[in-house]
């Protein structure tokens, strides 16, 4: 076969969310208001965890950091999106897209893997708890979590590495709102073989594992306080994975919802809609659940309100 006269693309056009001159006024403005929300309520998180002595505990040590990845999660589409949508220019560098790829999966994925890691913290705290400061201490709590960074840390420079070097000459309209695997490699006139056979094994490697080890956590909870005795003391135990549950139902729900439908030709508007949900809805809805169905959490933004009130009068 001869070869094609084709032109490699190095700058991409990212359609967003839609096309409507019409609809883009109202969508900047919403996705501003999430964006300042999302960051607002996962800092003061982070803040009220910091300051009160009583939180300083390997549960609101995950919870803190779960907050810090959800504020950089939310930070990897959102302000690129927003200032498409405040400039009408749509481009985005080759690469500017690879470290969206990178930092998207890796904050991502790190989601995950801490709402696994809190899993287990509450596996311990229900199992074992006269053993719990024991076995959660500092220096098991910095590997778990420093395990988990390395993991997605490699995973994410695999696939950003793997996309480096393809060749794109298929187009340059990405029918997406941010840089993923999917849509790019579709537009490449290289041999994607290799990223497909990665991208399906760190799915299944990544991707399953830290559900899986949520499912396992739950399981042995769930016996655990199917054997105590008393009602009230199996809904103490049970109240304290309340929180926790909701995160992962919300997080894993979106997920199965929106993939697990038969395969339509609009498989691109399920892509979005996880995406957007994943990446952009989840991390503001995460401090609420917190907050709300958490009464410690409840107490130290109260006092964390208190100060900042005392201060300025």
């Amino acid at each position: 076969m001869e070869p094609k006269n084709q032109t490699t693309v190095s700058e991409f056009l990212l359609l967003g969310l839609t096309e409507k001159p019409e609809h883009q006024t109202l969508l900047f403005g919403l996705l501003l208001s999430v964006y300042l929300v999302t960051i607002f309520g996962n800092l003061l998180l982070i803040l009220a965890v910091i300051t009160d002595p009583h939180l300083h505990t390997p549960t609101y040590f995950f919870v803190s950091n779960l907050s810090l990845v959800d504020t950089f999660f939310s930070s990897t589409t959102v302000p690129k999106m927003l200032v498409n949508l405040w400039t009408q220019n749509q481009a985005i560098s080759f690469v500017g897209c690879l470290a969206q790829i990178y930092t998207f999966h890796l904050f991502g994925t790190m989601d995950s893997f801490l709402l696994a890691v809190m899993a287990i913290d509450r596996f311990v705290a229900i199992v074992y708890p006269l053993h719990y400061s024991v076995i959660m201490s500092p220096c098991v709590c910095g590997l778990l979590v420093g395990g988990a960074w390395l993991i997605t840390n490699l995973q994410s420079l695999v696939h950003t590495c793997l996309m480096a070097q393809l060749t794109f000459c298929a187009g340059s309209k990405i029918p997406h709102f941010f840089c993923d695997l999917m849509p790019l490699l579709k537009l490449s006139c290289s041999d994607t073989h290799t990223n497909e056979l990665v991208i399906f094994g760190f799915g299944i490697l990544v991707g399953i594992s830290p559900l899986l080890c949520i499912l396992l956590s739950y399981t042995c909870i769930f016996w655990a306080v199917f054997k105590i005795p008393s009602a009230q003391g199996k809904w103490k135990a049970f109240s304290t994975c309340g929180w926790h549950l909701t995160v992962v139902s919300l997080f894993y729900g979106t997920i199965f919802a929106v993939y697990l439908q038969p395969t339509s030709p609009a498989s691109s508007q399920k892509d979005k809609a996880a995406a957007l949900m994943c990446g952009v809805v989840i991390p503001m809805l995460n401090p609420f659940i917190y907050s709300l169905r958490n009464k410690d959490m409840k107490a130290a933004l109260k006092k964390l309100a208190g100060k900042a009130v005392s201060s300025q009068s």
